[in-house]
């Protein structure tokens, strides 16, 4: 069974700006370090990726999968699953939740679900589950924040 693990983060930027990155999914090996290729299989009739093929390379942790996306009509919430298993998860899912804080900046909630194909002590899991999220919600501030000031 599949653990649920959830991080926050204020980024300093409007909501808009951080569903926009979060959306950009082409780009993401251009500022996420384990994210190697991106491929967007299918997308929506309003140009929003309905799936997208990952290969991530985290050292320890190298897969190839592809996760299917939901977004609420105001792109206050990104949500997706793994479409198939892929050679290291049998299961994940996972959401973005961004709250416009009203001063400028927004609060971006990462709620993420992972059942692995491999085992892993379940201490191990949850250090490395909270690295992972860490990293992501840091790499997304970091691109959101750069691409903001430069707007």
């Amino acid at each position: 069974m599949a653990d649920s693990s959830t991080q926050s983060i204020i980024i300093a930027a409007r909501p808009d700006r951080v569903a926009a990155v979060i959306a950009d999914f082409p780009r993401y090996p251009e500022w996420t370090e384990a994210v190697k290729n991106v491929e967007v299989v299918e997308e929506y009739e309003d140009g929003y990726a309905s799936q997208v093929r990952f290969e991530l390379d985290a050292g320890v942790l190298v897969d190839d999968y592809t996760l299917a996306y939901e977004y609420a009509e105001d792109l206050s919430r990104v949500q997706w699953h793994l479409v198939a298993p892929s050679r290291m998860q049998r299961t994940q899912n996972g959401s973005y939740d961004i709250e416009d804080n009203g001063d400028g900046t927004s609060t971006v909630t990462y709620t993420l679900e992972v059942e692995l194909s491999v085992g892993m002590l379940g201490m191990f899991r949850r250090k490395a589950e909270k690295m992972i999220m860490d990293t992501a919600l840091k790499q997304l501030k970091r691109r959101v924040e750069t691409l903001d000031g430069a707007a």
